[in-house]
């Protein structure tokens, strides 16, 4: 299978890189910027990283974890278990010294660990997207409350396309539903094109109602960045 995203990643962390990483959305492209968006250092201080570490605890299951960059914070502080569904992604993050990362389907996660096995649950990277309807929302926070124990945390990230400067974003599509909208990306390196992307974007209203079931609840929204369209989300367990 081609994979343009993990070999860029892994090609930059090598010092292999000649070629930019673009998303494409047809005729429009843009650089994706690795080197800021998957080897920066996780800070020590500062709201964001104070609030994030609020929520989260060990066993830590960082999912979709890029390069490593929380893992390899959090794994100082308690266990942590890093998944990606890219091979290069996860040879990545063992260079980068992440002590246990997988390649493991967040999709598919009873598939590959226990019951209760996690204390906290981490998704960064607007990967909830994946999801791709409500449905499929929430049949993955059903993975990950089937992972997690009954006092668990979780810490999701997506893009709300009721905020100012959404359609910003490249492949911005919208959407008649009150609280939803695509996106649509393709990335490509090298030569080498990927499949499309079709991201599913989540109002928090949308997520809070999409918890129903799932055995989460919305604890909390913050929005960290200049932006208002992004959001982070904390779930706690009902």
């Amino acid at each position: 299978m081609s994979e343009p995203f993990g070999r860029a990643v892994r090609d930059h962390h090598r010092g292999d890189r000649d070629a930019p990483l673009v998303a494409r959305d047809g005729s429009e492209t843009r650089e994706h910027p690795i080197d800021r968006f998957y080897f920066g250092t996780f800070p020590e201080d500062g709201s964001d990283a104070d609030w994030l570490r609020s929520w989260l605890d060990g066993p830590l299951l960082d999912v979709g974890a890029g390069a490593g960059e929380h893992a390899l914070y959090f794994q100082e502080q308690f266990e942590t278990v890093a998944i990606e569904p890219s091979e290069p992604l996860v040879a990545t993050m063992r260079d980068r010294g992440v002590d246990d990362a997988r390649r493991a389907d967040m999709f598919a996660l009873r598939d590959a660990f226990e019951r209760d096995r996690f204390r906290s649950v981490l998704a960064h990277g607007t990967q909830l997207g994946l999801a791709g309807s409500m449905h499929g929302l929430r049949e993955l926070l059903g993975e990950f409350a089937a992972v997690a124990t009954a006092d668990a945390t979780a810490v999701v990230d997506c893009y709300d396309p009721t905020a100012d400067g959404v359609s910003e974003l490249l492949g911005y599509r919208a959407d008649p539903t009150p609280g939803l909208a695509h996106r649509v990306v393709t990335f490509a390196y090298d030569g080498d094109v990927g499949e499309t992307l079709l991201f599913r974007l989540f109002s928090p209203d949308r997520l809070r109602a999409a918890t129903t079931g799932t055995g989460w609840e919305v604890a909390e929204i913050r929005r960290p960045h200049d932006n208002d369209y992004y959001f982070r989300a904390a779930l706690t367990k009902e």
